[in-house]
């Protein structure tokens, strides 16, 4: 007997709020489970968080400490926009705080956001500039990400988080210079798709530019692309297969 592969063609809809939360922990713990396995993991840095659907001043993130290939969803902890731990027993990563808390209080269209100190990423931070559009994939950020031009140190001022914020802007995602990717989005399926596949594209540009010049696509062109593959439902869609992946391969991670 086959079995067949799930494949959802829309997001969810909830019938209670408590149904909502438990779906957003569960996408959380599945993606920090696939960021360790495509190597997203470094020490104790990165983070995505998901805000409540109930307590929107408050956001679902993960413990300190606690290696993403090993997080379940009920070890994700609360924070509230204060810092402090309303729920769980371990403690809020501080530049997790300082970050994301600024995030979700300038978006209140975003309901995820994921960071995370990646090979690809933080090399490609170091140049100080944008993606350009040399790939179909890439175009995905076309005009819908931003350079934060600037490091002063490991993110633990609020302040320097709010500037975060304010380089975001109403953009998708944001080239923390020196430092990694931040990425936004209004599920967690779609934050943490648009960090994988830009984390690629910085991957892509780097070879190419190693390689030669890179041709880029034209306006016309990276724009139709954009259309096709940087909205936020194409986001979405994109992580379903990559969900499907990960819950077969460690079913514990919805614990």
């Amino acid at each position: 007997m086959t079995v067949k592969a799930k494949v959802s063609f829309k997001p969810p809809v909830f019938q209670t709020v408590e149904e909502e939360r438990q779906h957003l922990k569960e996408r959380l713990a599945a993606a920090f489970r696939l960021f360790s396995k495509f190597g997203f993991d470094e020490g104790v840095a990165g983070h995505i968080t998901a805000r409540d659907p109930e307590r929107k001043d408050h956001f679902w993130v993960n413990p300190f400490g606690v290696h993403f290939s090993l997080i379940k969803a009920s070890d994700l902890i609360l924070c509230n926009h204060e810092g402090e731990v309303v729920e769980g027993d371990l403690p809020v990563n501080r530049a997790a705080f300082a970050i994301h808390s600024q995030i979700h209080a300038a978006r209140p269209d975003v309901i995820a956001a994921a960071h995370a100190h990646s090979v690809y990423g933080k090399t490609f931070s170091a140049l100080g500039q944008l993606l350009d559009p040399i790939t179909q994939d890439a175009c995905a950020f076309y005009r819908d990400h931003s350079l934060f031009d600037d490091y002063t140190g490991v993110v633990h001022d609020l302040e320097e988080g709010r500037r975060i914020g304010v380089a975001l802007g109403d953009k998708k995602a944001c080239i923390l210079r020196n430092h990694g990717l931040l990425t936004v989005g209004k599920s967690v399926d779609e934050a943490a798709w648009w960090f994988i596949t830009m984390e690629r594209s910085c991957q892509a540009q780097l070879l190419a530019q190693s390689a030669g010049t890179p041709i880029l696509i034209d306006h016309e062109g990276a724009q139709a692309a954009y259309n096709q593959v940087g909205n936020s439902n194409a986001g979405w869609f994109q992580f379903q297969p990559l969900w499907n992946r990960i819950v077969k391969e460690q079913p514990d991670l919805l614990d």
